[in-house]
């Protein structure tokens, strides 16, 4: 399973953090990022980002990913099964 943001549509809530902080990190500038261990895609970190930085998704982490990307409040987070 693979996981990106798109963060034109972020909110910043954060809820996603909270339900699957292994997957997700949110940033100085208020928007969630995926991650993938230590690996932020983001671009201010000289990573892809959006559509092009897609995180593979830590087993046992999926049905938490799910589960954000369905509370998310700006629907951007997408998965990839």
């Amino acid at each position: 399973m693979k996981v990106w943001i798109d963060q034109d549509l972020c909110t910043g809530d954060g809820l996603c953090e909270e339900i699957a902080p292994d997957v997700f990190v949110m940033l100085d500038d208020g928007l969630a990022y995926v991650r993938e261990g230590d690996k932020v895609f983001a671009a201010a970190n000289g990573n892809p980002q959006g559509e092009a930085g897609k995180a593979a998704v830590p087993a046992g982490s999926e049905d938490a990913t799910r589960q954000a990307a369905e509370e998310c409040p700006g629907e951007c987070i997408f998965i990839e099964e």
